[in-house]
């Protein structure tokens, strides 16, 4: 069963159970990946594709949660963080801290990046092996570091 499949069958099974913060985020998620759909030219998204869609709506989300924080608004923080725990279930297993450094050692190595400069060479390589299944922002982050020491 294809990613998109699943949304649309746990759209249905929310509906039915009356889940309406759960219905709202699925039917978001397909709103986007129809989006996507449109913006390409009408093709449909293969799971990669949808991986990606879901990647951005998480991200998105996320940025939302430290606005609100520091706005303090917690009521905001739980609510989207619920949204994302939704979200989370149709994307691939984030991978830990250690595993992207793994991935960012060995990427360094292969392209043989020695300083700062070389950062686009190694994001480059590393982004399609860490794709909607690690944070961006700490891949860049420990990429940095990586080559800051």
């Amino acid at each position: 069963m294809s990613i998109k499949e699943q949304l649309t069958a746990d759209m249905k099974e929310a509906m039915k159970a009356h889940e309406k913060d759960r219905l709202s985020v699925i039917r978001s998620a397909r709103g986007a990946i129809r989006q996507a759909e449109i913006d390409g030219g009408h093709t449909e998204l293969d799971d990669a594709a949808v991986i990606g869609v879901l990647s951005k709506e998480v991200k998105m989300r996320k940025d939302s949660i430290e606005e609100f924080q520091k706005g303090g608004r917690d009521d905001l923080v739980q609510k989207t963080q619920a949204e994302i725990d939704v979200l989370m279930k149709y994307l691939p297993a984030q991978l830990s801290e250690d595993e992207v450094k793994a991935l960012v050692k060995e990427a360094v190595e292969k392209v043989g990046a020695k300083t700062q400069k070389d950062m686009g060479k190694v994001m480059g390589a590393l982004m399609p092996k860490v794709k909607g299944r690690a944070d961006g922002k700490m891949v860049n982050q420990l990429v940095r570091a990586m080559l800051q020491g």
